[in-house]
């Protein structure tokens, strides 16, 4: 089980998912869907796949392309992303200040992200997020192995499956309702904290390590 909010942080490190909890990836994903879309001839709902972000992107690729394609589908999608994406993908409100509040604390931030890896080193280095490491290519349950090793305390995402990562990592779930799952949602999957986005975040940091 999840350490309690009362339980004081003797080492803070605070993970945070990246699509829609750092970053409203949105709208970079739907113009790479919809370059694929044309280079391949096949049909991809770019909107409909844009409002259930969080699992890998082989996952997603699964609804358009037979099995056999999407390890090639998925490579080209990715270095579309880099030329669709990089510059077009803004920091969700209150990311930054998020990370600061972190750093403020005397702790780290790092980032775990089912993206691929690169993908996701580029934004955060783009956007001049402030983070101590970036960890990709992984997703739900999986995202414990790096939550541990880095020794993080807090996992914050937008997503049920960010929720089971954290629990299984044995850290605080803070969920932000910015992505594809409500407020009631990442409530009834567990989270132990959840906020309307991360403009609430330094607040609820505050008061947590305050109780310590």
């Amino acid at each position: 089980m999840p350490p309690s909010l009362n339980t004081p942080l003797r080492r803070l490190t605070v993970g945070f998912d990246l699509d829609m909890t750092l970053i409203d990836s949105r709208p970079g994903i739907h113009a790479s869907y919809r370059q694929l879309s044309e280079e391949t001839g096949s049909f991809i709902d770019a909107d409909l796949a844009v409002s259930r972000l969080g699992p890998p992107l082989e996952e997603e690729l699964a609804h358009w392309f037979p099995a056999e394609r999407i390890a090639a589908v998925a490579a080209r999608y990715r270095e579309i992303y880099v030329t669709r994406a990089i510059d077009a993908v803004p920091a969700l409100p209150g990311a930054r200040e998020a990370i600061a509040a972190v750093h403020a604390h005397g702790g780290r931030a790092i980032v775990v992200t089912a993206k691929y890896e690169e993908n996701a080193k580029r934004h955060v280095a783009h956007l001049g997020l402030d983070a101590d490491a970036v960890i990709g290519d992984l997703w739900a349950e999986a995202k414990a192995g790096a939550l541990r090793t880095h020794g993080a305390t807090v996992y914050v995402g937008d997503h049920t499956a960010d929720v089971r990562g954290a629990h299984a990592a044995n850290a605080l779930s803070v969920a932000v309702a910015t992505g594809p799952c409500d407020a009631a949602a990442l409530a009834e999957a567990g989270a132990e904290a959840v906020l309307p986005d991360l403009t609430a975040f330094p607040a609820w940091l505050d008061a947590h390590v305050g109780a310590a």
